[in-house]
């Protein structure tokens, strides 16, 4: 086989076979397959899309390049969640607290920021000495001390997904089912994991931007988890603005800090109790998703979880005295605020440039080999609905430099939509549960 060959036959909406797809993902992770090649087989996949049958061999392809763990020595059931991801989509860094310190074992994968939304391991690493690159060895470690672990892909861990996953964020090749698909699924199902509840956004700042589409993925995803011997769930989650109101990697840990001390925005604060309440639900751990949701209020409200939270933070290497000063998280210099042109009621947001502001500011990659500033970030006041009055700020801009500041600005004060009258239906933050 030629990966030319194999470009070739998928631009013209061939069909690859399962060794067609175990060629150019073998070759592409050995480093015999050059990125460019790669690139343009993603691109002509993008356009042309993948059948049911090449889905199922990409994710196995994906997941068999590398170790599939066993945690059954761990006690408890191994359940974790994904999100498809969006603006303010931090829930990673409140649940995995919650249910740890719930009973269950959470080993949490995952990945930097893709696209226009942000990365949990990118908002992790703003925690000083944080460290989501442990060995395998070092992680079971962390699991079995206190039920949890955050940590990025290691070289044994779908080390094709961790290739293409960079490449596909520098190629604009994310939005494409059958790729958001094989990248999920082949990271979670080398976890170990019994059960995953999945966040599926849909949306203006979602790479779904129609419900037909996210629940396609979700479906996708659910088909390929119980294919697999795994319990999976999908929420199908508003993702029209930002959720909660920080957007940015330090700000977006201070707000989490704020809902495990039984604060923060109530949208943040009610979609990670119901992920919490599924996953304890799937992990066995409650009868009920009822149950399972006043659990985790419970292990809010008794200061567990965020207990947990600091733990995790030091036996992953950080400063966990962040939990209780969250000053010491890394802080911008500099902050401007973005007024309203005009008086009305926020009637929406182009949600995803706000992402695109956030990356020109330096919080997020457009190459795959750019370094973050985690100090960099957005604060939004005003949600769908709110009343503003001409010149009354919209959001706040938290930067570090000048030299892309006025195109940021830009970005925001044009995609927030203020209208005469205020929106007649307010949208529910959950839409959908499917798989249940």
């Amino acid at each position: 086989m030629r990966a030319v060959d194999l470009i070739r036959k998928k631009r013209d909406s061939g069909e690859h076979s399962r060794d067609e797809i175990d060629f150019l993902v073998a070759g592409y992770t050995r480093g015999d397959i050059p990125d460019y090649q790669m690139a343009a087989w993603l691109m002509a996949v993008w356009l042309r899309g993948l059948s049911r049958s090449e889905l199922a061999a990409l994710t196995e392809a994906m997941l068999y390049s590398g170790e599939v763990l066993n945690f059954s020595d761990l006690p408890g059931k191994k359940v974790d969640k994904h999100s498809t991801g969006g603006i303010g989509d931090k829930t990673s860094l409140i649940l995995a607290p919650i249910v740890a310190a719930g009973g269950l074992t959470v080993p949490m994968i995952s990945g930097r920021g893709l696209g226009h939304t942000g990365g949990t391991l990118d908002k992790l690493e703003a925690i000083p000495g944080f460290n989501v690159n442990l060995s395998l060895a070092e992680f079971r470690n962390v699991l079995q001390e206190c039920g949890m672990g955050l940590i990025g892909q290691t070289k044994e861990i779908a080390p094709a997904d961790k290739k293409i996953y960079a490449l596909r964020d520098a190629t604009s090749t994310v939005e494409n089912i059958g790729l958001i698909c094989g990248s999920i699924m082949s990271k979670k199902l080398a976890e170990g994991i019994d059960a995953l509840v999945l966040d599926v956004k849909v949306g203006s700042g979602a790479f779904m931007k129609r419900e037909e589409d996210a629940v396609n993925l979700a479906e996708v995803m659910i088909e390929t988890g119980k294919r697999m011997g795994k319990k999976v769930v999908a929420l199908i989650t508003d993702m029209d603005q930002p959720l909660g109101r920080a957007a940015g990697h330090a700000n977006e840990v201070a707000e989490c800090i704020d809902i495990l001390n039984g604060g923060g925005p109530a949208d943040l604060r009610e979609l990670s109790l119901e992920l919490s309440a599924w996953m304890f639900y799937l992990g066995e751990r409650t009868t009920s998703v009822d149950e399972g949701r006043h659990l985790a209020q419970t292990m809010i409200a008794s200061g567990q979880a965020r207990e947990k939270f600091k733990q995790g933070i030091r036996l992953q290497g950080g400063d966990d005295r962040v939990v209780d000063e969250p000053h010491r998280l890394p802080q911008s210099r500099s902050r401007v605020d973005i007024p309203s042109p005009t008086a009305g009621y926020v009637s929406g947001t182009n949600c995803e440039r706000f992402g695109i502001a956030l990356a020109v500011l330096g919080g997020g990659r457009e190459k795959k080999e750019d370094a973050i500033d985690h100090a960099v970030g957005l604060q939004f006041h005003k949600r769908i609905g709110d009343r503003v009055e001409k010149g009354e700020t919209l959001a706040t801009v938290h930067y570090n430099g000048d030299a892309r500041l006025a195109e940021a600005k830009a970005l925001i004060a044009e995609n927030y939509f203020v209208a005469h009258e205020a929106p007649r239906q307010k949208r529910p933050l959950i839409r959908r549960v499917l798989g249940a």
